[in-house]
This record gives structure tokens, C-alpha cells and sequence, in this order.
């Protein structure tokens, strides 16, 4: 026997640690899902000329942030692109709560339609529309979706709704971006990047839930999962999911105000359907295959994700 063939087999090569991938897709990711400067640009000058012709129509001034707040994702830095719309309140005068209290009839929806033809004598050729809780001028590259809204003494703001005959509700955004703040800081920034994944999600797969629901699902769903500033966006989004499908047919609560919205259950298939994929996409992850993981994702999250190579 040669010396050679007596010595032991070399061990075989070692083999690189799981889920390398996932650091680099997903930063690449939320990186793609920010909106451009042209886009930031555009929507500011939109929304400020609709809150300059709403100041000028009540108050008599042309200020472009007086009696009014943006409000949703561009409030709360939660915009994906392309933004599909910028969510503006607007405060109105008392008198006019009064005013159509007076009425008979849907006085909310009477109030819409005054702020739709107030709106239209600035943009006669824009075909501005009552939409349920909101105005809605219908700007090609991006609409302003205007709520009208009463300021309580609290702080809170009473918001016209149409639907069903007619009422109002109390609603509270300086609360909810206490909430969302909290959260964010509490995770590292985590809770911002989960809930504008889902917003892709539900943009990409046609997801009939509301975004803010989706926001306060993130965060519950981060104040109890164990790897929440750990960064692991692959078992994030898996998790979510299945973290979802507890609340179908659920409510969840708005901050400040205490009350319960429901939360649907028409869209519980999809994120079954979105489970069983990231569940694939996690597994190919744990093992490097990228093309395979960036197939997944791509399925679930859409074009803006997918195989590094």
C-alpha cells in the first residue's frame, strides 16, 4: 500500500451558511419600493394647490398648509411606488358642520358634494367626484383623495362618511403616527419596511384589504414576534402572513378613538395563497438557491424582487 492511499479521504469542501441571499434582495427591494424625486415633487405641488383652493374657497387665504394635514402613507413615510394617491384632511369651518346638521336627508354626503364644486371651480376640466369618506380629484399621475373633517376639542377630528344613509366618526392621525413611531423605533425601522412590503403585496396580488389595516396588523405583529430587530425580511413577511389569518373576519382597533373597525374576510385566500409561497421562498432561502427564492418572491411581491443573478 502506497503511503498516499493510506492517508484519509479529504474532508469535502465547506459549505457556505444559508440564507446569504436575503440581506442583498431585500435591501435591494425596499430600496425600489421608494418613490423617485420627480414623484415626490409632483405630489407636492398637487396636493398643495388643492389645499391653497380649499384655504382660499373657506378662509379667504390661499395658504397651502393651513386647515389641513396630509394624513396616510405620504404622513407616515409609508409610500410605494408609483404612489397611487395622497390623502389630504382638511379642516372645515364650524358654521358649516351647523349648517348641514340643519338638513335632512344624507347631510354627509351633502357636504361632499360642496366640496366636490368647490373644487371644481379651480379645476373645471378635472372630473372631481364624492367618494364615501373623500373628494377625490382625479389627477393622472396623482390623485388627491380630500376628507373633509370637523376638529373635536380633544384633538381628535369628526370625518363625514356617506355610506349606509349618512353618519360621522371621530378619527385620530396623531395618534396613529404615535403608534407607528413607537413601533418603528421599537424595531429598528422594521415595522416601516413590513408594512410597505405588504402594501406591494397587496398592490401586486390585488389584495382586497385596506392599507391601513395592514398597517396595524404589522403592528401587532411585531410587538410579539421574537425576531423583530433581527432583520430576517425573508421569515418576516412568512410569518405576517400566517400572523394575518388569525384576524379574518376580525377587527382591529384605531388608535386614539378606541374603536373597532372590521377588518373583511374576502381577502383571507390570497394570503393563503401568499403563506404556501413565501413558505417555498424560505426554504430555497435557507439553502442559497437564488433563482429558485427569487421566483417565489417575485410570484408574491411582483417584479421589484426576484433572483439576484
Amino acid at each position: 500500500m502506497s503511503f498516499l492511499a493510506s492517508l484519509p479521504p479529504a474532508p469535502p469542501p465547506p459549505q457556505p451558511p444559508g440564507w446569504m441571499l436575503v440581506g442583498p434582495r431585500f435591501s435591494g427591494f425596499v430600496h425600489r419600493l421608494g418613490i423617485t424625486e420627480q414623484q415626490a415633487a409632483d405630489g407636492q405641488r398637487k396636493q398643495a394647490g388643492v389645499r391653497a383652493a380649499l384655504n382660499r374657497w373657506y378662509y379667504g387665504h390661499g395658504d397651502a398648509t393651513e386647515n389641513s394635514l396630509l394624513i396616510g402613507s405620504w404622513a407616515k413615510s409609508l409610500r410605494v411606488a408609483p404612489p397611487r394617491d395622497i390623502d389630504v384632511l382638511f379642516c372645515m369651518p364650524l358654521d358649516i358642520f351647523h349648517r348641514y346638521e340643519a338638513r335632512a336627508g344624507n347631510r354627509q354626503s351633502q357636504l361632499l358634494q360642496e366640496v366636490r364644486s368647490t373644487l371644481s371651480n379651480t379645476y373645471p376640466q378635472t372630473a372631481i367626484r364624492g367618494d364615501g369618506q373623500a373628494v377625490v380629484v382625479p389627477f393622472a399621475t396623482m390623485p388627491i383623495e380630500v376628507i373633509p373633517a370637523f376638529r373635536l376639542d380633544n384633538g381628535q377630528y369628526l370625518i363625514a362618511d356617506a355610506n349606509g344613509g349618512g353618519s360621522y366618526r371621530a378619527t385620530d392621525p396623531w395618534a396613529e403616527l404615535s403608534v407607528l413611531e413607537a413601533s418603528d423605533r421599537a424595531t429598528f425601522g422594521a415595522t416601516r419596511r413590513l408594512i410597505r412590503m405588504a402594501k406591494q403585496w397587496q398592490r401586486h396580488a390585488n389584495v382586497p384589504i385596506k392599507s391601513f389595516m395592514l398597517e396595524r396588523l404589522a403592528v401587532a405583529f411585531l410587538a410579539t414576534w421574537q425576531h423583530a430587530t433581527a432583520g430576517y425580511e425573508d421569515w418576516m413577511i412568512r410569518d405576517f402572513l400566517a400572523f394575518t389569518l388569525q384576524y379574518v373576519g376580525g377587527s382591529v382597533e384605531m388608535p386614539g378613538t378606541g374603536e373597532w373597525a372590521p377588518i373583511g374576510d374576502a381577502w383571507a385566500s390570497r394570503a393563503r395563497t401568499a403563506l404556501a409561497t413565501a413558505e417555498r421562498a424560505c426554504q430555497y432561502e435557507a439553502v442559497n438557491a437564488d433563482r429558485r427564492a427569487g421566483a417565489e418572491w417575485r410570484s408574491l411581491l411582483g417584479p421589484a424582487i426576484g433572483p439576484l443573478s
